[in-house]
């Protein structure tokens, strides 16, 4: 069809008349599927003559060598595309790809954003069926779908901030398919919060265990993006990590999430006795100061410790890194005495994959993390409440390390 002029009147004719009739505008038997065969194919057929010319000038032997044909899905429909090969294989097609098969960003941007919301391929085939009149393997669904893998990789690489003045971590943990069997992953997520009060996710790293070198590969992998300090890091407890922050950014300080820490000391008292044991408890992180709560712990402790030990040492063992909230205002300390503000993403993240079952692979599971930071993201615009006496206070505490003024 390509290679001789396209009938436009008898074209419009039997599209008029097929309109008539109740054919579809679009889809499989679509009206305009010949015509979008017509365009492409002549599309490639210029492509292909330039490049012979391109080989020519350049003083290399080529020429035509034939046509091949492939079935391509468009939303105007399904039909075979022809296109001429030259005899060197060095021809790369721009408009179509040599192994692409589906030809609209329309579609494979509304197959990315429903596997983004955490539609199964199986219900995505059904909706682009409805939608669309067009069957999708899950093969092609996988390919569509990897298309944001270097998006992704450029995203998790791209340059930081040289300081944050809040960083947070939490994980969740997942099922991923490896060979037959079935196994956990951890995903880790660095949510930071910018000098100018703005969220943003940092980093985003795949775990098979967990463990002081695991975070110091992740610290330094930070601090080769360009992070040179982090003012106060909010961590849940996680075995090794206080060390691994020090190894890299000595000057940070550490605050150990008090919320999981409680939840922790409430996993091993007795059901009659938690809530006389929180009343007591919360006089230990409500207290006015350090010093206040650690006599309020002592309390604490001459009251429980004898029934309860293991939790009551927890509270001894953590407590330094427990108490580094009070040396900030009402304000700061509501901001970092827990990791509920990368909690509150990660119940985000879970809406879309809580009905997944085991991910495929270690790549299925990040591209959709991926995607759910990219859509929760774009509400990130705005500081974190009262961000200017924040700031303020931050300034008058770590005057030395941040180079700002309190006028920006």
């Amino acid at each position: 069809m390509s290679n001789k002029e396209f009938d436009f009147e008898s074209f419009k004719a039997e599209a008029i008349k097929g309109m008539y009739a109740g054919k579809p505008l679009n889809g499989e038997k679509g009206i305009f599927a010949p015509l979008l065969k017509h365009f492409l194919e002549s599309a490639l057929e210029g492509e292909l003559e330039a490049h012979l010319q391109e080989e020519k000038a350049s003083g290399l032997s080529n020429r035509r060598n034939g046509k091949t044909s492939k079935r391509v899905k468009s939303l105007g429909g399904e039909f075979d595309l022809e296109s001429g090969r030259d005899r060197s294989g060095s021809f790369e097609p721009l408009v179509v790809p040599k192994r692409q098969v589906i030809i609209t960003e329309e579609l494979e941007e509304k197959v990315i954003g429903l596997y983004g919301l955490g539609m199964s391929t199986r219900d995505i085939t059904s909706h682009i069926k409805e939608m669309y009149q067009m069957d999708i393997s899950a093969s092609t669904l996988s390919a569509i779908t990897d298309k944001v893998i270097p998006a992704m990789n450029e995203w998790r690489l791209r340059p930081l901030d040289s300081v944050y003045a809040f960083v947070y971590l939490d994980c969740m943990h997942y099922k991923v398919r490896d060979g037959n069997s079935v196994v956990t992953r951890a995903v880790y997520n660095i949510l930071g919060v910018s000098l100018d009060g703005k969220k943003d996710l940092l980093g985003m790293y795949l775990s098979e265990s967990e463990g002081a070198k695991f975070w110091l590969s992740v610290l330094t992998d930070l601090k080769n993006r360009g992070m040179q300090d982090i003012l106060i890091a909010c961590i849940d407890g996680l075995k090794g990590f206080p060390e691994a922050i020090a190894a890299v950014f000595p000057k940070t300080e550490i605050q150990t999430c008090v919320v999981h820490q409680v939840r922790n000391s409430l996993r091993y008292i007795a059901e009659k006795d938690k809530k006389p044991f929180m009343v007591d408890l919360k006089t230990v992180y409500q207290a006015l100061s350090k010093e206040e709560g650690y006599e309020n712990l002592i309390l604490l402790d001459e009251k429980w410790g004898k029934k309860y030990p293991v939790p009551i040492h927890s509270w001894y063992a953590n407590w330094e890194n427990l108490s580094t909230f009070f040396r900030f205002d009402a304000h700061i300390r509501k901001v970092i005495y827990t990791t509920n503000t990368v909690e509150g993403f990660h119940r985000q993240v879970r809406k879309v994959t809580k009905t997944k079952g085991a991910f495929t692979s270690d790549n299925a599971l990040l591209k959709l993390v991926y995607l759910v930071v990219q859509r929760v993201s774009e509400k990130w615009t705005m500081p974190l409440r009262n961000w200017s006496l924040t700031l303020s206070q931050l300034y008058i505490m770590f005057e030395d390390r941040l180079k700002i003024s309190l006028h920006g």
